[in-house]
């Protein structure tokens, strides 16, 4: 089955033009369905990556075509765990995601391929291919509180990250005590818009409006930023 391609934008914003963005949103648009009573939750993502890093140097080279897998959780909670897999087609992005176990992902995150190739799953297919040829496994664990709103037109969906941190040599995704560190100088927030194929005028408006004293689009990448500690050559 194909995997939809989307749209999306990101802009480093500031507290201000957040403040002003997420009034109007609140009455424009769908609160997420799984925010809490101020529409926020939390997110743990632990990545992986080759033992040549190839995801992180092809996100800092533009590379056109790549791929992130990770392993996501919610609220610090073994409730919902997704294995995913966020693709880049040059403007464009993908995503696919499989619900997993906790064993499963406790083998995944052991770097241990035993038994995979007998998945039906296509993505974890792809994972025990990664870590046959490519020697996959896990490096950083990536923390941040979204806030998020919807809108069925486009699949439209506006999301604003905060408090960015990263696990820096913690792979230990259910430990909800493992220290973390921002990796940002100032708590910056970051604002990411998704759609499918043209963005809605009037939303287009609401963001042109609240963001009229300025905010550039960035190439951000949340897993790139949680690995500066690492004293690579990048």
């Amino acid at each position: 089955m194909a995997v939809p391609l989307r749209h999306e934008l990101k802009f480093f914003i500031t507290p201000i033009q957040y403040q002003v963005l997420s009034r109007t949103l609140k009455s424009v648009l769908h609160s997420d369905p799984h925010g809490d009573e101020n529409n926020q939750y939390h997110i743990r993502s632990l990545y992986f990556d080759t033992v040549n890093d190839s995801a992180l140097y092809d996100k800092i080279n533009g590379t056109a075509n790549r791929d992130k897998y990770r392993i996501r959780i919610y609220n610090l909670s073994d409730a919902v765990i997704n294995l995913e897999c966020k693709s880049k087609y040059r403007d464009l992005i993908s995503k696919r995601s499989a619900r997993i176990s906790r064993d499963l992902a406790e083998q995944l995150i052991s770097a241990d391929p035993t038994g995979l190739d007998r998945t039906t799953s296509g993505l974890v297919g792809d994972v025990f291919r990664e870590m046959r040829t490519n020697l996959l496994h896990p490096v950083v664990i990536v923390d941040y509180v979204r806030e998020a709103y919807l809108h069925p037109a486009e699949e439209v969906r506006i999301t604003f990250d905060m408090q960015l941190r990263t696990g820096l040599n913690s792979i230990d995704l259910f430990n909800p005590d493992i220290p973390t560190v921002p990796p940002f100088d100032h708590d910056e927030i970051i604002l990411e818009v998704k759609y499918n194929q043209v963005l809605p005028p009037y939303i287009e408006g609401v963001l042109t409006w609240a963001l009229r004293d300025g905010a550039a689009r960035s190439a951000i990448s949340k897993y790139v930023w949680c690995r500066r500690f690492e004293f690579k050559d990048y």
